[in-house]
């Protein structure tokens, strides 16, 4: 499982970076240590998640250079793109709405454009919505500000929600994980 974000404390609170704080959280509930991997250019764990050995990647190499790290991880480990969950932000959504969907474009979201033409584009998405500014010269402030208190808490709670429908997702019920996260309303 990967989570999209970019490094560093100064954009650790920023709405680009709920890929991580899905991942982070993920890790911290099933007790997995997210440790510096220089081999990736990323922190990586793994562990044991609803009897599954689970690997995690928060890449750090910023948004747009995200397939530097997801490419040779999942060369390395044998990934097959049809068993990684990738959990990204997504603008065209508003807080507090997530999403679970297999395959598709990049829908112009600079992360999954580096990743997409290393390992193609058959891998299961997580977009969590963060919203929309309004106008397309606002979205790079928009993505790397932090939200208001009362965004964050709709971003925070449906990333709960699909934290609770975790062993759908190991279990490889897919269609039964994407029917309850994709239901949930804030």
């Amino acid at each position: 499982m990967i989570g999209l974000g970019n490094p560093g404390k100064e954009y650790a609170q920023t709405r680009h970076n709920a890929g991580f704080w899905f991942i982070e959280q993920l890790a911290a509930q099933y007790n997995i240590q997210l440790k510096a991997d220089p081999k990736f250019h990323a922190r990586s764990g793994r562990g044991t998640i609803e009897g599954h050995d689970v690997r995690l990647l928060l890449p750090n190499t910023f948004m747009n250079r995200s397939g530097q790290s997801v490419a040779p991880f999942a060369k390395f480990y044998q990934i097959k793109p049809e068993s990684m969950l990738i959990a990204h932000d997504e603008l065209d959504m508003n807080p507090g709405i997530i999403r679970l969907k297999t395959g598709g474009g990049h829908g112009g979201h600079n992360g999954l454009k580096d990743i997409v033409p290393h390992i193609g584009a058959n891998f299961h998405r997580l977009r969590i919505g963060i919203g929309h500014p309004g106008q397309k010269e606002q979205v790079a402030g928009h993505v790397l500000n932090k939200a208001p208190s009362s965004e964050q808490s709709l971003m925070d709670d449906a990333i709960h929600h699909a934290l609770s429908r975790i062993r759908l997702l190991v279990d490889g019920e897919i269609q039964q994980a994407m029917n309850q996260i994709n239901a949930y309303k804030p």
